[in-house]
């Protein structure tokens, strides 16, 4: 007999209209993100160059438009009261130690919940209409469109839906933000696509990141299982301007067959962190790292393996971690003192930004306990190479033979973190 596992959760809500999402409607009249009011309207306009090169100093200015025009946006949505709390406001700090995590206090955010069910054993469900999606979404809360422009990057205030025979992707506030410029991408939205990925949806996410070319502006994704609360496909972004912990962590590079290497893309472990992972790098072009990635990810989601993905340093280095947390939340297995944290270690939450409820646990946060928290989530040694072995053959990725594999206490390489001029003022103030 099938066991269904099932957990109490309270989705964060994302939209002002999540609440009013079970109401039934007669006619919009409210100029949603719906078939009924989007497909004639006008929407700001955001156009990505297709195929970024490397950017030049003469390209930079126009390349950091794209996190400009976002804050921009977002923080006139701020100024117009859209958002359930001021995240700007939040304390924040970066906790002493060899990572450097960062901790956020946020003790208003977990009360802007509704209660739901929210099945954890499966990582793909069908798109559920009745339920809250992104096609109830009100217009103000959205920011722009974001299109392929071609070979020109460019923005207009004012643009009429891009194609009629394809759904847009929209760029839109998360009212209830983990940090400043917290937005959601959401490909294709009136296809009313279930949370799951795709290799055309990885990449425009990858192209955002690559448009955006900042190293403090980030993309995440979280599967059905590994804390996603909204089953339609969505990304999550937003800037801080410090490095996060995961960007810092040792890594240890996997040989690969000279044919596996034409791709040019190349696959890392994670080394002496609390979470196991793989670093996804390179790539002869954005389309090769995000064929390799997606392919991994569609073989978890297809295999029911939840997992989460951090895109970092402009879409050239992809984070990707199955993790185990919510299984062992409904079977009982996380302490007691874990839970009443009331921390869903998400994409953030994994690479080293930990948003917490309580001052109580703020100010005593340490590296110790940050690691506690997620070791919870990583799989075991053992299960984490297991699926690492079918991840590569999913991606048509081939190990060399003569691969000396480190231990997870041996020497390791240490990525370089980026570092580049700030091309916005700093939204929220980081105590070091």
């Amino acid at each position: 007999m099938e066991m269904k596992l099932t957990i109490r959760r309270v989705p964060t809500v994302v939209s002002n209209y999540q609440d009013d999402a079970d109401k039934p409607r007669a006619g919009c009249g409210r100029n949603c993100l719906g078939d009924c009011c989007l497909p004639v309207s006008k929407l700001p306009l955001y156009a990505f160059k297709a195929n970024p090169a490397k950017p030049s100093q003469e390209d930079a200015a126009s390349t950091k438009s794209l996190v400009n025009i976002l804050l921009t946006e977002w923080e006139e949505r701020m100024a117009r009261g859209l958002f359930r709390y001021d995240v700007t406001a939040c304390e924040t700090k970066v906790i002493p130690g060899n990572l450097g995590f960062v901790a956020q206090l946020n003790e208003g955010r977990h009360l802007k919940k509704r209660p739901t069910e929210f099945r954890v054993d499966r990582v793909l469900q069908p798109f559920d209409p009745a339920k809250f999606n992104f096609t109830k979404v009100g217009q103000e809360e959205v920011l722009f469109q974001f299109e392929n422009g071609g070979d020109d990057s460019y923005f207009l205030n004012n643009a009429p839906i891009t194609a009629a025979d394809r759904a847009p992707n929209v760029v839109a506030i998360n009212v209830s933000p983990i940090e400043y410029g917290h937005v959601l991408l959401i490909p294709r939205v009136l296809d009313r696509l279930p949370q799951r990925i795709d290799p055309e949806s990885f990449l425009l996410a990858l192209q955002m990141a690559a448009e955006a070319a900042s190293p403090y502006f980030r993309l995440g994704y979280n599967s059905l299982g590994a804390f996603a609360t909204i089953n339609h496909l969505h990304f999550q972004a937003y800037y801080l301007s410090v490095p996060f912990p995961v960007e810092k962590a040792a890594t240890h590079k996997i040989p690969l067959s000279e044919d596996t290497m034409k791709s040019g893309v190349t696959v890392s472990k994670l080394i002496n962190y609390p979470v196991r992972g793989l670093v996804f790098e390179g790539g002869n072009t954005l389309n090769d790292l995000a064929t390799v990635v997606s392919s991994a990810c569609i073989w978890l989601q297809d295999n029911n393996v939840p997992y989460n993905v951090l895109i970092s340093d402009c879409g050239k280095r992809i984070f990707l971690f199955p993790q185990c947390y919510a299984e062992k939340q409904a079977l009982g297995e996380v302490s007691q003192e874990l839970l009443d944290t009331q921390v869903n270690p998400a994409v953030w939450e994994i690479s080293g930004h930990i948003v917490l409820k309580r001052r109580n646990d703020y100010e005593e946060a340490s590296e110790t306990s940050a690691w506690k928290l997620l070791a919870e989530v990583s799989l075991s040694e053992e299960r984490f190479e297991e699926v690492r072995a079918y991840i590569f053959t999913a991606a048509g990725l081939v190990q060399a033979d003569d691969d000396e594999e480190a231990s997870e206490g041996e020497e390791a390489t240490y990525s370089p973190v980026p570092v580049a001029p700030m091309p916005v003022a700093e939204g929220c103030l980081v105590l070091q």
